[in-house]
């Protein structure tokens, strides 16, 4: 009997063990915070404290790192992604507000995506606003932000949380149709366009390795894939609606 180990001294060290478990997860996923930064903001921009959007995905992590089931997601990987990214999303609105001529842009092209016929483009917009195409797509690069557009979710398959239960074969049939006209949408891009969110969805390319291989500005990457995201956006949803043939 004396052999017996107390159910309190069991619990214990379960929970060691799984506070080691959380410690490893940490550790061994901390460059995955540089990763997401680097795809979020490319070069610094001008007033944002980089260490503490670095902080605030290291807290998203150490939080992924604490709810993570490994019965009920594939990899932690794919489960702390999301994470990582909104909690550096959140610290950016909290202390990176848009200047009050951003705001105006943004009530300017809002009401032209309201008024404009489905699926309008950068270019329309940009017409009738009177803004140059720069400005519409740095204004779309805003929005995103404050709000993540949902192909975009559809598209960063690696940021989706598996539920471990198996989807019906209408649900699975609907992804695949999505996913199809996604990238049937892609094809329809400018070369450019079509490389960036390639490189940037598909590779997981941060933006300065895109500006590298595009040889261009990561500032002109970054307008690259506000527009491409954008318009990507509009044809899903036209052709959701039936307003589009494929």
């Amino acid at each position: 009997m004396s052999d017996i180990i107390p159910s309190s001294q069991i619990h214990a060290y379960q929970r060691q063990a799984d506070q080691q478990r959380r410690d490893e997860l940490i550790v061994s996923h901390l460059p995955l915070v540089k990763h997401v930064l680097g795809r979020i903001i490319g070069d610094t921009p001008p007033g944002v404290d980089v260490e503490n959007l670095e902080s605030a995905g290291v807290l998203g992590l150490v939080e992924a790192a604490s709810k993570f089931d490994p019965a009920r997601n594939a990899q932690f990987k794919t489960f702390a992604y999301l994470r990582i990214r909104g909690a550096i999303v959140d610290e950016m609105r909290r202390n990176s507000p848009l200047p009050q001529h951003v705001h105006a842009k943004l009530t300017a092209v809002r009401r032209a995506i309201r008024e404009l016929p489905h699926p309008t483009t950068v270019e329309a917009i940009a017409a009738v606003t009177g803004l140059t195409e720069d400005e519409v797509t740095d204004t779309l690069a805003a929005e995103r932000v404050t709000k993540t557009m949902s192909w975009e979710q559809t598209a960063e398959a690696n940021g989706m949380e598996p539920t471990g239960v198996t989807e019906e074969p209408s649900a699975e049939l609907e992804r695949w149709e999505e996913l199809q006209q996604l990238t049937d949408a892609i094809e329809t891009l400018d070369p450019k366009e079509r490389i960036a969110v390639t490189l940037y969805y598909r590779e997981d390319m941060r933006l300065k390795e895109i500006a590298e291989v595009l040889k261009l500005s990561v500032s002109r990457v970054s307008r690259l894939l506000s527009k491409a995201t954008f318009e990507l956006g509009e044809r899903l949803k036209a052709l959701r609606n039936g307003a589009l043939v494929s």
